[in-house]
């Protein structure tokens, strides 16, 4: 995280560095970016920047925390078409609602592309930070959902995040492989063309499957 010093920058300022920061590892792998790029173009001196971030590192994983928090935040105010839907067409909403997110947010969507696709070497650190600022907003989903009777009061909420949370960072490889895109084409950031109706009938499938489970349904007696 950043040290107080950043965020006692004047916000114009706080926010030209940030945005600079995203154009350069947005078009950039990781090892080739530099911090060097974005203190010249922002202006300031080299020993400023690591008053703000500890290093480059540091800085990527600010990234990769403020595209999720811009993600759950164009979630909360992109309502579902229906306020009171269950639980399971609130969820498959959510697939498509988050996917409309990385379509419009290019840069922000390629920072995290090019940690799980290309050769960031903390990629179990961005892992973990995606699911982390996504978890209270899937938890309050699940515990709605098992308020309202859609999801087996049996169930532990931690249980049924951690199945959901497993399985939406599944889908970043599964998708992938089933269309038959080229994971180092996604890391280099070059837009591939998106078969969005094969995407859509996976999150059917998906949320199908959680809804239903893998099993047989049982045969009247």
């Amino acid at each position: 995280m950043p040290n107080s010093t950043f965020f006692n920058l004047p916000e114009p300022k706080r926010q030209k560095i940030i945005d600079l920061a995203i154009a350069e590892f947005a078009s950039r792998d990781y090892d080739s970016a530099s911090i060097s790029n974005v203190v010249k173009q922002a202006k300031i001196a080299k020993g400023s920047f690591y008053q703000y971030f500890a290093d480059k590192k540091d800085l990527y994983l600010y990234l990769v925390e403020l595209a999720m928090q811009q993600k759950i935040a164009f979630l909360k105010a992109a309502h579902p078409p229906q306020p009171q839907m269950g639980f399971f067409p609130h969820l498959r909403w959510l697939f498509s609602a988050s996917t409309q997110f990385d379509l419009s947010h290019p840069a922000l969507s390629q920072i995290v592309n090019r940690a799980m696709y290309g050769d960031v070497p903390f990629r179990e650190d961005v892992l973990q930070r995606t699911q982390f600022a996504s978890s209270g907003y899937l938890y309050d989903l699940i515990k709605g959902g098992i308020e309202q009777g859609d999801i087996n009061a049996s169930v532990s909420p931690d249980l049924a995040l951690f199945v959901i949370n497993g399985l939406s960072s599944g889908l970043r490889d599964f998708i992938p492989q089933q269309l038959g895109l080229d994971t180092e084409q996604l890391a280099q950031g070059t837009p591939p063309e998106l078969d969005m109706t094969a995407i859509e009938k996976i999150f059917d499938d998906l949320v199908q499957v959680l809804e239903q489970g893998l099993g047989q349904p049982l045969s009247p007696t």
